[in-house]
């Protein structure tokens, strides 16, 4: 929580930069691929690393490349600077994504079954919710506007950091780390099968995400008439909160109907949005927002339960690396698509792009969503072949 808090603290910060420093929001987007672009490579990279040199090692390291990035955002005044912090946060968040949920995971308790899922996959949600929220809060009502959110987010990662120095191993260390560092993204045969439908739930959901942090400062000024931080906060969190309150409702179904029905909802909270741009409506909005949030939620973690089934220790670190790939994937390439068209087109008709984008996925949803092979299941499968077999012979 407390790493994607300080991934999600410049948020608020984007339309001072936009008027104090001229920053464009094709600059702005390019910030948010740039932090996506440093995820990904920490993820190919450095993914299964904590599989050698142990949870806690890592995800220190991962807390210590977001402080990096949290003083280096303490100056900024043009794009380069801009750039080089949030580079540095996405090389955190990528190592944390490994490390911090394979951690998470290692020491959940068996019951409730899907406790696991949903705390890993939706801390992020929830550590980015309370970032936004206390950034905007701060950059409104507190001193040091451009800086305050930073030190607090700074404190956050070095009391984590403490925490987890006297917290228990989970993975105890073994050979080979040189060789993890070659890139390779492995997901284990038996849920392959699911990987196509994860991959457009984690897109179009994600793609929002980064359409809420590059576009939606600027859409909340222009098209929906508010210039205050706290309440860029708060369209930002009505986004991610409710994707932490609808995980673990997801949680009760099983993975391929709580896919299913997540991304209708997601997909409803999507009219809502593009309705409420055309109108003007802030309330709408809002209202639009959350729902597309919990639907977020819903399938994020039927998604996540069904690449995890049956997972074991080894296995979970690049299960883990193999999801935050597709999902920054799913940040990085549209919101670098729609930067580029921002000089060309508006905000409203960059929205309806992004609406399609949850067209198409919720559609492919809908009609593909698979759940996992459970061991029992495969055994009867291969006892019936058997059967067959020996009939026929």
């Amino acid at each position: 929580m407390a790493s994607f808090a300080a991934s999600a603290a410049p948020i608020p910060l984007f339309n001072i930069y936009r008027a104090e420093d001229g920053f464009t929001n094709a600059g702005i987007s390019m910030a948010v691929v740039t932090t996506s672009v440093g995820t990904i490579a920490a993820l190919l990279v450095l993914g299964r690393l904590s599989n050698h040199l142990g949870r806690r090692l890592t995800a220190i390291a991962s807390l210590g490349l977001l402080l990096l990035g949290c003083l280096l955002l303490l100056n900024v005044h043009d794009i380069g600077t801009l750039l080089a912090g949030r580079l540095l946060m996405g090389f955190g968040t990528g190592l944390a994504s490994s490390s911090l949920t394979s951690y998470i995971v290692d020491a959940a308790p068996t019951r409730p079954e899907w406790l696991a899922s949903v705390a890993s996959s939706q801390g992020p949600m929830l550590g980015l919710t309370l970032g936004a929220i206390a950034s905007g809060a701060l950059v409104q009502f507190g001193p040091w506007p451009r800086d305050l959110i930073y030190l607090v987010c700074a404190g956050l990662l070095v009391l984590s950091a403490a925490l987890i120095v006297i917290s228990p191993e989970t993975a105890k260390p073994t050979p080979g780390a040189w060789r993890s560092l070659l890139p390779r993204v492995r997901v284990p045969a038996r849920v392959r099968h699911l990987l196509p439908v994860a991959a457009a739930v984690f897109l179009a959901t994600w793609a929002t995400g980064a359409f809420y942090q590059a576009f939606v400062p600027a859409l909340v000024e222009d098209q929906l008439h508010t210039h205050s931080p706290l309440i860029l906060g708060l369209v930002f969190a009505a986004y991610m909160a409710p994707s932490v309150l609808g995980a673990p409702l997801g949680g009760r179904l099983i993975s391929a109907a709580a896919q299913r029905i997540g991304m209708i909802i997601f997909l409803t909270g999507w009219i809502g949005i593009i309705a409420a741009i055309a109108i003007g409506t802030l309330a709408l909005f809002i209202a639009a927002t959350i729902v597309a949030g919990a639907g977020q939620g819903i399938a994020i973690s039927g998604a996540t339960r069904g690449l995890l089934h049956d997972s074991t220790l080894a296995d979970r670190a690049p299960i883990f690396s193999a999801i935050y790939l597709l999902c920054y994937s799913g940040a990085a390439f549209p919101s670098l698509i729609s930067g580029e068209l921002s000089n060309t087109f508006s905000l409203p008709q960059i929205a309806l792009g992004y609406g399609g984008l949850a067209i198409v996925a919720t559609q492919f949803t809908v009609l593909a969503a698979r759940n996992p092979y459970s061991d029992t299941t495969r055994n009867a499968q291969h006892g019936e072949l058997i059967k067959v077999i020996d009939r026929n012979t």
